[in-house]
């Protein structure tokens, strides 16, 4: 049976640093999207909506808490970024999955230290 060579991955130039750089960048602005920009106010409106209809739920509950909360909703949205840009270029299987949990981390922490940095600026200026 004959194979098909691989396609290449696509590393943008400057490699992994690079990479996960842009990916936490965009993990912060993906998470000041989901938890405070104004375009997504009527969504999270009728979230908290649902929740107050039944608020012993505990799934509904979790669902309020992680969408408020820019470090549990940040893990989440670096997660799905890196996963996709993972699969998207092809590179999915071309570490071992401990490698991409420690790039998720990575992503993720960026992320965080990015939202903490802009909370403590909005803090001082106001």
């Amino acid at each position: 049976m004959l194979r098909r060579p691989k396609p290449e991955a696509h590393v943008p130039p400057g490699g992994d640093l690079t990479r996960l750089a842009l990916l936490g960048l965009a993990g912060y602005r993906g998470t000041q999207l989901a938890v405070h920009d104004t375009v997504l106010d009527p969504a999270r409106d009728r979230i908290v909506e649902w929740h107050e209809r039944r608020q012993t739920s505990t799934t509904r509950s979790t669902v309020v808490t992680l969408m408020s909360c820019v470090y549990c909703m940040g893990w989440w949205v670096s997660g799905v970024l890196l996963a996709t840009y993972l699969l998207a270029t092809g590179t999915f299987d071309q570490a071992p999955l401990l490698v991409h949990g420690v790039e998720w981390l990575a992503v993720a922490g960026l992320a965080v230290l990015l939202n903490h940095l802009d909370d403590m600026l909005r803090r001082v200026h106001g």
